[in-house]
């Protein structure tokens, strides 16, 4: 495939792009505002040729109790985890309508279907992606269009610094996500765990009594994963997250 990247901190995207090689290009996009995804696909149609897939992978993870968040930390959540994920797929389907193909993947979370101590809004935006690729299933699914959900465990990113792994589910490395990605689109299906095992674990979720259903988030040690994490250890990125001009690192998300 013929690869762009969209980011905001274009530097990064283009240091990517580069060591990727390929003819990867690397382009601005500020996913909260919509003009500026339509901006992105336009380009990068014209220097590649019509989209088959999207990857909509922007999120962020600022993390703490539920009534100690600030408004504009819900605010920044909802437009970054919700509207960019929308942004994308209302961008993104007319152009694979009119062409027949195509395929959407929307990185969700496990946190889209369990919700997590520490990280209650984080959660509710992953529930909404899981939502909303769901509902556009439905809708496409008398068409040639796939849409994927993935939804990985903890992830070995700056997202999670400072975070604990669950008991039994050690956090994962960036690269087993890629290549679920890669297996989903080669072989399409709609729910892509990471890794599988985690799939099992939330089914069996949903089946028993919430009682137990809490005890055995207890023995997994579910409500430290995030509601544990090291303030500390967090700071940089979650003033990143923030897009906080007091942390000069660049990248919002």
């Amino acid at each position: 495939m013929k690869v762009a990247i969209g980011d905001v901190d274009v530097a990064a995207a283009e240091q990517t792009a580069a060591e990727l090689g390929h003819g990867t290009i690397a382009l601005h996009v500020d996913v909260v505002a919509r003009d500026s995804v339509r901006a992105f696909l336009d380009e990068t149609e014209q220097r590649l040729g019509p989209l088959d897939v999207l990857v909509n992978n922007a999120g962020i993870m600022p993390l703490g109790p539920l009534d100690a968040e600030p408004d504009a930390t819900a605010q920044r959540l909802v437009d970054i985890n919700i509207h960019g994920v929308l942004h994308g797929m209302k961008e993104a389907l007319p152009r694979m309508r009119a062409r027949g193909r195509g395929h959407i993947v929307n990185v969700a979370s496990t946190a889209g279907k369990v919700g997590f101590a520490g990280g209650a809004t984080y959660s509710g935006t992953k529930h909404f992606v899981v939502g909303v690729s769901e509902s556009a299933r439905a809708e496409l699914r008398r068409s040639p269009i796939e849409i994927s959900c993935v939804m990985p465990g903890v992830v070995n990113t700056e997202l999670s610094a400072g975070t604990s792994p669950a008991r039994f589910v050690a956090h994962i490395e960036p690269p087993l996500v890629a290549d679920a990605i890669v297996a989903a689109l080669r072989c399409p299906r709609f729910e892509v765990f990471v890794p599988r095992r985690i799939a099992a674990l939330t089914k069996l979720g949903g089946v028993v009594p919430t009682a137990v259903r809490d005890g055995f988030a207890r023995l997994l040690a579910l409500d430290r994963v995030l509601g544990g994490a090291d303030a500390e250890a967090r700071r940089a990125y979650e003033l990143r997250a923030a897009g906080s001009p007091d942390e000069d690192a660049g990248r919002d998300y």
